[in-house]
């Protein structure tokens, strides 16, 4: 029986860039997202390019009524997953009270509900299986409060410390927990690094590389870049108020722009 990566949030951005170096390295991949149309092509290129079996789903992950009739036909199906990667996610910036609620509660449902069960719900399946590997998607906003973006930031705090405990309790499983925890992406178009030790973010492709040979090593904590590394460090030495008042000014700012 063949064996498949599941990776959600695979339609764009890091969930794409994740499957694609996935598909590079033979995986047979089952893609996830919220709308079916934009996986089919997905699919069917990296059939042809790298000759993986690609399957694709459209599902909401945030609507737990549709996150339960995915994970039956799942376990109906049979298919043996021996990967589960939790990329799907949506980001929240600006002054909490004037967000709309309704996408606040979709955040809520989707970056720390739905990733949490999909891994009791798969790592159970892993452990009738004897093993596998799970990879949740962070941030290094994990690390520390993030006004102007406190619901992102939280949520994300939540995926690192749940992988963590995770990793140690799925340990006697066989299964291997892993957390990414990347800094900002580069945005679609902004122009390539023109010399060595640029300021541009890294691009999706550059951070799913890395991901993916620290996976297989299967490292606990994946922070791609030694910028992003020295971010988090100095969040954990710098006094909490310090921290605090930093990331407010420089979230204000972005959420402004």
């Amino acid at each position: 029986m063949p064996s498949y990566a599941l990776v959600t949030g695979a339609s764009s951005g890091l969930g794409l860039a994740l499957a694609e170096a996935l598909a590079r390295r033979g995986r047979n991949l089952l893609l996830v997202a919220r709308y079916r149309d934009d996986l089919e092509p997905i699919a069917i290129e990296f059939t042809q390019r790298f000759g993986v079996e690609v399957l694709f789903r459209g599902c909401d992950l945030s609507e737990p009524l549709r996150l339960t009739g995915f994970l039956l036909e799942l376990e109906e199906s049979g298919q043996h997953i021996d990967l589960l990667v939790n990329c799907a996610a949506i980001h929240s910036q600006g002054h909490f009270l004037a967000q709309d609620w309704l996408r606040e509660q979709d955040l809520i449902e989707l970056n720390m509900l739905a990733l949490a069960r999909l891994c009791h719900s798969i790592g159970n399946a892993m452990a009738v299986q004897g093993g596998g590997q799970i990879l949740n998607v962070a941030s290094i906003a994990a690390f520390q409060p993030g006004p102007w973006m406190s619901s992102y930031a939280a949520s994300k705090a939540y995926v690192l410390h749940l992988s963590e405990g995770l990793r140690e309790e799925l340990r006697q499983s066989g299964i291997g927990v892993s957390v990414l925890c990347p800094g900002p992406l580069r945005v679609h178009g902004e122009q390539q690094r023109e010399k060595r030790g640029s300021r541009l973010p890294m691009t999706p492709e550059e951070v799913a590389l890395t991901a993916v040979l620290a996976l297989e090593r299967n490292k606990a904590l994946i922070i791609p870049g030694w910028r992003n590394r020295w971010l988090v460090r100095a969040s954990q030495v710098a006094p909490r108020w310090l921290v605090r008042k930093a990331l407010s000014s420089i979230n204000r700012t972005a959420a402004r722009a």
